[in-house]
C-alpha cells in the first residue's frame, strides 16, 4: 500500500493524521508490545550508563579509539554499557566494555536500510520505533556519555538534557567527549544562558572534556556516589516473561 505515492510504513502511516479507529488501535497495540518486550528483556541489566555516538565513524578514526576507551572506563566503574547497538562509535563503546569484562547491551533500531546489531553485545533488542528506543536508552541509565555524532546523537543528547532540566528524571551526569567537536554546542549553551532562555544551572548539566579520566571521575562522583549504586538483584527473572538475569 502507498500513501501519496510513497511506500507505506507503519510509522509514516501512523503520523499522517487521523485514521480508522481500528488502525489507530492496532498502532497502539504494536507500541505497547514493543515497550513490553523491551522492559522484559532489559529488566535485569543492572545500572547502566548510556553512550550515544555516530554510526558512521569506523575503526581507524581517533574517535573510535576514544569510544573504546570510554566503554572500558564505564565498565570498570561497574556499570553496564548501553548503546543504540549499531555500528560506528556505538560498536566501539560496546567493544571497549566487553574487552574490559563488563556487560554490553544494545537497543537496536529497525531501519529501511537494515541496521544489524554489532558483534560486541551480550544482549540486545531491536525495536521499530525511535521513541520506544529512546525510552529504553534512558530508563535504565544513571548517566549519559555523548561521543561525536550527527542529528540522531544530538536528538538523544537534548532529549536527556530536557528530561533532566524538567525534572522528569533525576539530575544524572551528562558528559560530552571531544572538546573541539562539541565547542559549538558549548558556545550555544553559554549564549542561551546569557539570553535567559536557560538558567545558569542548566548550563552546568553538561561536562565537556577530552579526558576519559575526567569523565570517569565525573560519573563516579555524580552517579555512583550520589545514588549509592551497586549491582544487587533482589528479584528472580521469570523465563516465561522473556526475562533473563
Amino acid at each position: 500500500m502507498s500513501v501519496n505515492g510513497h511506500r507505506r510504513t507503519d510509522e509514516r502511516y501512523a503520523l499522517t493524521g487521523p485514521h480508522r479507529r481500528w488502525e489507530e488501535l492496532r498502532f497502539i497495540a504494536r507500541v505497547a508490545w514493543e515497550f513490553l518486550r523491551g522492559f522484559r528483556a532489559l529488566h535485569f541489566v543492572g545500572p547502566c550508563i548510556t553512550i550515544f555516538g555516530s554510526a558512521r565513524i569506523q575503526e581507524g578514526h581517533p574517535y573510535y579509539d576514544l569510544a573504546r576507551a570510554v566503554g572500558g572506563a564505564v565498565a570498570d566503574l561497574g556499570f553496564t554499557v548501553m548503546t543504540g547497538g549499531g555500528p560506528g562509535l556505538m560498536e566501539a563503546a560496546n567493544r571497549g566494555a566487553k574487552q574490559a569484562g563488563g556487560r554490553s547491551i544494545g537497543c537496536n533500531i529497525e531501519l529501511p536500510h537494515e541496521q544489524q546489531p554489532n558483534a560486541y553485545l551480550d544482549r540486545w533488542i531491536t525495536v521499530r520505533y525511535f521513541f520506544v528506543r529512546k525510552v529504553l536508552l534512558v530508563k535504565y541509565s544513571y548517566g549519559f556519555v555523548v561521543l561525536p555524532g550527527g542529528i540522531g546523537t544530538l536528538d538523544e543528547m537534548f532529549e536527556a538534557l530536557t528530561l533532566i532540566q524538567t525534572g522528569k528524571i533525576e539530575h544524572f551526569p551528562v558528559v560530552l567527549m571531544g572538546s573541539d567537536y562539541w565547542h559549538p554546542v558549548a558556545t550555544l549553551l553559554e549564549q542561551m544562558a546569557q539570553e535567559g532562555t536557560i538558567s545558569p544551572r542548566d548550563r552546568e548539566l553538561v561536562l565537556i572534556t577530552d579526558s576519559v579520566e575526567a569523565m570517569r571521575d565525573h560519573l563516579e562522583r555524580y552517579a555512583v556516589k550520589r545514588f549509592q549504586l551497586q549491582r544487587q538483584v533482589t528479584l528472580r527473572p521469570i523465563g516465561m516473561l522473556g526475562e533473563r538475569a
